[in-house]
């Protein structure tokens, strides 16, 4: 791959790594509503296990990293080192300052909404690149490369899973909002991952042939 191509991808996974961070912290840590896939998983099993998503969550985002190297190559792995580094980064720095929509919480129809918006514009534009910003992006990635189903129904299985073990402890009415937001992201990752491409998940062709 030309180094030109490689720049444009690494900028391509931040640009997304950065939608997603600045969604995640003024919108889905303020309005109350659940998620789906591994950060949905951590959730269940601290509230039944009592085990702490510090540790649930490096064990399954391990887990699933390891996944969509064996699948997808090497290079899905240096393009995933900048997503989920440019991710835990630009979290960081949005944290340091005020929330742009402290009472989000209060509208949770908008909340879920823009919520996905977000998480879908900015994983998408990370997938497409062949990077994968979290866990529940490799392991959608992989299984894409190995089945050839689309992404976006890829993440629908696997959050609406978690979100139904979910209901053995979270109010049904939250978890309606929920999957309203895993619907939509899903969709969005899916379409933006393909868009102009022959393959579902653009980036991803170049990963599996490096």
């Amino acid at each position: 791959m030309r180094s030109s191509t490689q720049v444009r991808h690494i900028l391509q996974t931040l640009l997304g790594s950065a939608i997603l961070a600045f969604g995640l912290y003024h919108i889905h840590s303020f309005s109350g509503v659940t998620e789906g896939g591994v950060l949905g998983l951590t959730l269940l099993l601290q509230h039944w296990l009592e085990l702490s998503p510090s540790v649930s969550g490096l064990v399954l985002n391990a887990l699933c990293y390891l996944f969509g190297w064996r699948v997808l190559g090497f290079r899905f792995i240096f393009l995933s080192l900048f997503a989920g580094g440019g991710f835990s980064l630009f979290y960081a720095v949005f944290e340091r300052f005020p929330p742009l929509f402290p009472s989000i919480g209060e509208y949770p129809l908008l909340a879920c909404v823009a919520g996905a918006l977000f998480v879908g514009v900015g994983v998408g534009i990370s997938v497409r690149a062949g990077g994968a910003p979290g866990g529940d992006d490799a392991l959608a990635m992989g299984l894409n490369k190995l089945t050839g189903v689309n992404l976006q129904w890829l993440y629908l299985a696997s959050d609406l899973v978690v979100l139904l073990l979910s209901l053995s402890y979270i109010p049904l009415g939250r978890i309606v909002y929920s999957l309203l937001t895993v619907v939509i992201s899903g969709q969005l990752i899916g379409l933006i991952s393909r868009v102009g491409t022959e393959h579902p998940t653009g980036g991803q062709e170049d990963a599996a042939n490096s």
